[in-house]
Protein backbone atom coordinates (compact mmCIF):
# COMPACT_ATOMS: atom_id res chain seq x y z
CA UNK A 1 0.00 0.00 0.00
CA UNK A 2 0.97 3.63 -0.46
CA UNK A 3 -0.19 6.49 1.01
CA UNK A 4 -3.08 8.92 -0.09
CA UNK A 5 -3.34 12.43 -0.56
CA UNK A 6 -5.69 12.79 2.47
CA UNK A 7 -2.35 11.01 5.01
CA UNK A 8 0.15 12.84 3.30
CA UNK A 9 -2.11 16.12 4.26
CA UNK A 10 -2.58 15.46 7.80
CA UNK A 11 0.74 15.05 7.90
CA UNK A 12 1.39 18.23 6.15
CA UNK A 13 -0.91 20.04 8.66
CA UNK A 14 0.59 18.65 11.53
CA UNK A 15 4.42 19.28 10.48
CA UNK A 16 4.15 22.19 8.72
CA UNK A 17 6.43 23.58 6.08
CA UNK A 18 9.33 25.74 6.77
CA UNK A 19 11.79 25.70 4.09
CA UNK A 20 15.04 27.18 6.45
CA UNK A 21 16.58 24.64 8.79
CA UNK A 22 15.19 25.00 12.41
CA UNK A 23 15.50 22.65 15.79
CA UNK A 24 12.15 20.55 16.42
CA UNK A 25 10.27 20.79 19.87
CA UNK A 26 12.70 17.22 20.61
CA UNK A 27 15.77 19.39 19.58
CA UNK A 28 16.32 17.90 16.45
CA UNK A 29 17.61 20.02 13.21
CA UNK A 30 14.61 19.33 10.78
CA UNK A 31 13.34 21.55 7.56
CA UNK A 32 10.28 21.00 4.94
CA UNK A 33 7.79 18.75 6.65
CA UNK A 34 9.58 17.48 9.11
CA UNK A 35 12.90 15.73 7.25
CA UNK A 36 15.40 15.52 9.58
CA UNK A 37 17.78 13.39 7.89
CA UNK A 38 21.44 15.15 7.09
CA UNK A 39 19.70 18.60 7.51
CA UNK A 40 22.50 21.24 8.03
CA UNK A 41 22.38 24.48 10.09
CA UNK A 42 20.85 27.41 8.12
CA UNK A 43 20.27 24.98 5.14
CA UNK A 44 17.29 26.56 2.58
CA UNK A 45 14.75 24.43 0.57
CA UNK A 46 12.23 25.21 -2.07
CA UNK A 47 8.67 23.72 -1.75
CA UNK A 48 9.16 21.36 -4.45
CA UNK A 49 12.24 19.84 -2.73
CA UNK A 50 9.72 19.87 0.54
CA UNK A 51 7.70 18.03 -1.20
CA UNK A 52 10.07 15.59 -2.31
CA UNK A 53 11.56 15.24 0.58
CA UNK A 54 8.55 13.97 1.89
CA UNK A 55 6.97 11.76 -0.57
CA UNK A 56 10.91 10.36 0.11
CA UNK A 57 10.46 9.99 3.65
CA UNK A 58 6.62 8.26 3.52
CA UNK A 59 8.38 5.69 1.89
CA UNK A 60 10.19 4.34 4.97
CA UNK A 61 7.01 4.40 7.06
CA UNK A 62 4.71 2.54 4.16
CA UNK A 63 7.92 0.09 4.43
CA UNK A 64 8.03 -0.24 7.78
CA UNK A 65 4.12 -0.97 7.95
CA UNK A 66 4.23 -3.29 5.00
CA UNK A 67 6.54 -5.33 6.83
CA UNK A 68 5.36 -5.40 10.37
CA UNK A 69 1.57 -6.07 9.44
CA UNK A 70 0.87 -9.14 7.46
CA UNK A 71 -2.83 -8.79 7.75
CA UNK A 72 -4.89 -6.28 5.46
CA UNK A 73 -5.11 -2.54 6.79
CA UNK A 74 -8.04 -0.13 4.76
CA UNK A 75 -6.64 3.31 3.76
CA UNK A 76 -7.95 4.72 6.53
CA UNK A 77 -5.25 2.87 8.89
CA UNK A 78 -2.52 2.89 6.54
CA UNK A 79 -2.79 6.68 6.44
CA UNK A 80 -3.01 7.26 9.80
CA UNK A 81 -0.39 4.54 10.80
CA UNK A 82 2.34 6.55 8.32
CA UNK A 83 1.35 9.86 10.17
CA UNK A 84 2.42 8.00 13.27
CA UNK A 85 5.59 6.36 12.10
CA UNK A 86 6.57 9.88 10.29
CA UNK A 87 6.36 11.19 13.63
CA UNK A 88 7.84 8.93 16.06
CA UNK A 89 10.10 6.67 13.59
CA UNK A 90 9.74 3.15 12.29
CA UNK A 91 11.69 1.56 15.35
CA UNK A 92 9.63 3.56 18.19
CA UNK A 93 6.63 1.54 16.37
CA UNK A 94 8.00 -1.82 15.96
CA UNK A 95 8.62 -1.66 19.86
CA UNK A 96 5.01 0.10 20.61
CA UNK A 97 1.81 -1.56 22.24
CA UNK A 98 0.11 -0.13 19.30
CA UNK A 99 2.02 -2.67 17.17
CA UNK A 100 0.97 -5.42 19.32
CA UNK A 101 -2.34 -4.43 19.67
CA UNK A 102 -2.67 -4.35 15.64
CA UNK A 103 -1.71 -7.25 14.90
CA UNK A 104 -3.60 -9.09 17.68
CA UNK A 105 -7.01 -7.38 16.15
CA UNK A 106 -6.63 -4.06 14.24
CA UNK A 107 -10.39 -3.34 15.42
CA UNK A 108 -9.28 -3.00 18.47
CA UNK A 109 -11.18 -0.16 20.36
CA UNK A 110 -7.65 0.37 22.89
CA UNK A 111 -5.99 0.68 20.19
CA UNK A 112 -6.98 4.37 20.39
CA UNK A 113 -5.59 4.49 23.92
CA UNK A 114 -2.55 3.45 22.54
CA UNK A 115 -2.05 6.43 20.08
CA UNK A 116 -3.29 8.78 22.78
CA UNK A 117 0.13 7.81 24.69
CA UNK A 118 2.81 9.20 22.66
CA UNK A 119 2.58 12.93 23.21
CA UNK A 120 5.81 13.43 24.78
CA UNK A 121 8.92 15.14 23.58
CA UNK A 122 11.35 15.42 26.77
CA UNK A 123 8.99 14.46 29.29
CA UNK A 124 6.61 17.27 27.98
CA UNK A 125 3.23 16.47 26.83
CA UNK A 126 2.98 18.53 23.78
CA UNK A 127 -1.07 19.90 22.97
CA UNK A 128 -0.24 19.48 19.09
CA UNK A 129 0.97 15.91 19.52
CA UNK A 130 -2.19 15.50 21.46
CA UNK A 131 -4.36 16.75 18.49
CA UNK A 132 -2.61 14.59 16.11
CA UNK A 133 -2.82 11.56 17.94
CA UNK A 134 -6.67 12.25 18.34
CA UNK A 135 -6.52 13.08 14.83
CA UNK A 136 -4.59 9.58 13.92
CA UNK A 137 -6.74 7.65 15.60
CA UNK A 138 -10.33 8.97 14.69
CA UNK A 139 -9.03 8.52 11.13
CA UNK A 140 -7.73 5.11 11.65
CA UNK A 141 -11.41 3.89 12.93
CA UNK A 142 -13.52 5.84 10.26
Amino acid sequence: MTISEQGLNLIKRYEGCVLKAYRCPAGVLTIGYGHTGGVRDSQVITRQEADEYLKRDVKVAETCISTAIQGRLSQNQFDALCSFIFNVGCGNFLRSTLLKKIKVNPSDPAIRAEFAKWVHAKNVVLPGLVKRRKEEAELYFR
